[in-house]
């Protein structure tokens, strides 16, 4: 109960927000943004409309023995009724805020990870945090059993999530062509990428401005290959 009536005035807030100081799209001199933390202070960060429509759309894949990243929220959200149990991988160095019930591991050292277990493996914004970043796509590759799935997101134009920079690192930003170079020696059933975003969705998230306060959604879906705000992985494990 006290966590829905923090959501409601948090959201309450965000809208008082928004019309105390409302966007001036004309205005492009200011040298700090309209959020530092992508928008989530005024509403929805624009990057979660192409995130959430990629899992949206691959819902049918999000099925049998699932996991995912940090909590299991887009598993429970988008799953098409398919999911038998929805797993969730955190780092040790989450500490005592880890979840009980959750598989401590780190993606880039294999002893810690479980192998050939998941049908689905959700790993949303996730890898630009990871250094050794092929490690990490090994040991994605690893959880997943011979005909898995593995459904990705990583950033392409983003901003430092600063929170997450201070306490692990964050070390990448990628384009379609270092993503195919990562992923396809590894996951020789299949590779799907693709990228999502243009100036304008690019800019916004830069800015923090949040969708809420965008004329129209139907702007973000021309998509320009050469502002690629979102990249899309759909990687399978061979049978």
């Amino acid at each position: 109960m006290m966590k829905q009536l923090l959501q409601l005035l948090a959201g309450i807030l965000r809208i008082l927000l928004r019309k105390k100081c409302p966007v001036q799209f004309g205005d492009l001199t200011r040298a700090s943004p309209v959020s530092s933390c992508f928008g989530f202070d005024r509403g929805t960060p624009v990057d979660r409309y192409y995130i959430e429509n990629f899992f949206r759309e691959q819902g049918g894949l999000i099925s049998g023995k699932v996991l995912e990243v940090g909590d299991s929220s887009y598993s429970r959200k988008f799953s098409q009724g398919g999911a038998d149990s929805c797993n969730v991988l955190q780092h040790a160095a989450l500490g005592t805020d880890a979840d009980a019930n959750a598989i401590i591991g780190d993606l880039t050292d294999s002893a810690t990870l479980p192998e050939n277990r998941f049908d689905c493996f959700i790993c949303a914004q996730t890898f630009q945090y990871t250094f050794e970043i092929q490690k990490a796509v090994a040991g994605a590759f690893r959880l997943l059993k011979p005909g898995g799935v593995l459904l990705a997101t990583v950033p392409g134009i983003s901003q430092i999530s600063r929170y997450d920079a201070d306490r692990y690192g964050e070390y990448w930003r990628f384009t379609v062509d270092s993503v195919t170079k990562l992923f396809e020696p590894v996951f020789t059933g299949g590779v799907e990428i693709a990228s999502f975003g243009n100036a304008l969705s690019a800019t916004l998230l830069l800015q923090g401005v949040p969708l809420e306060e965008l004329p129209a959604p139907a702007l973000l879906d021309d998509h320009d290959r050469n502002y690629p705000m979102i990249i899309t992985i759909v990687a399978r494990k061979a049978r």
